[in-house]
């Protein structure tokens, strides 16, 4: 795994730490990325699996600081171990990465207290993509709702400013949701409903 990170392209990295909300699970999973996920489950290293959980993009500037981070917890748990787990056949980790697709909804905010309408409303990989994806790839910037939030000073600038404290990459996509519409009802004082 630690080669293969090393070379593997940044797409997959990025695949691997934040895509993961996306994927639809039916448990809720203690680890928040695919390399804690298989070191737990597949390795059985918690010592590794648990640093490795705590690495995520939201802490790192960019995905080759996130991935030096990788190389380096996976180096420091080899060289504290005399024996190398291995996975048993057909149990790899897969390098993998994918591609976005985004289609218009016609779903359309005129200001910003419209947002608990919509967050009672969109799907959750809308949310992924407008409060997850758009903070972090940097091409995504003119869909980032939250700059379209702080155009709308006071109240969107109140919004924003509330959203942008979550650390999305601990929250699944309900808890997600039930967590932006209760920041929005501590702003904007509507009755939050459960979704």
């Amino acid at each position: 795994m630690r080669d293969r990170a090393e070379r593997c392209s940044p797409e997959s990295i990025y695949h691997h730490f934040r895509e993961t909300q996306l994927r639809p699970t039916f448990d809720d999973p203690e680890f928040t990325n695919d390399f804690a996920t298989w070191a737990y489950r597949v390795l059985r290293d918690d010592v590794l699996a648990e640093r490795l959980g705590i690495l995520g993009p939201s802490v790192h500037e960019s995905v080759e600081e996130l991935r030096a981070a990788l190389l380096e917890s996976i180096e420091d748990r080899l060289a504290e171990i005399e024996t190398i787990s291995m996975a048993e056949r057909g149990h790899g980790f897969y390098f993998m990465r994918s591609a976005m697709l985004c289609f218009d909804t016609e779903m359309t905010l005129e200001k910003p207290e419209d947002i608990m309408w919509a967050l009672r409303r969109i799907t959750r990989p809308s949310i992924y993509y407008h409060f997850v994806e758009t903070r972090t790839k940097i091409g995504n910037r003119n869909h980032d709702i939250l700059e379209w939030l702080r155009s709308g000073k006071p109240v969107g600038g109140d919004l924003a400013a509330s959203f942008s404290n979550i650390d999305y990459q601990h929250y699944t996509l309900r808890a997600l949701r039930q967590e932006l519409l209760h920041r929005a009802h501590q702003v904007l004082g509507e009755g939050v409903q459960e979704v």
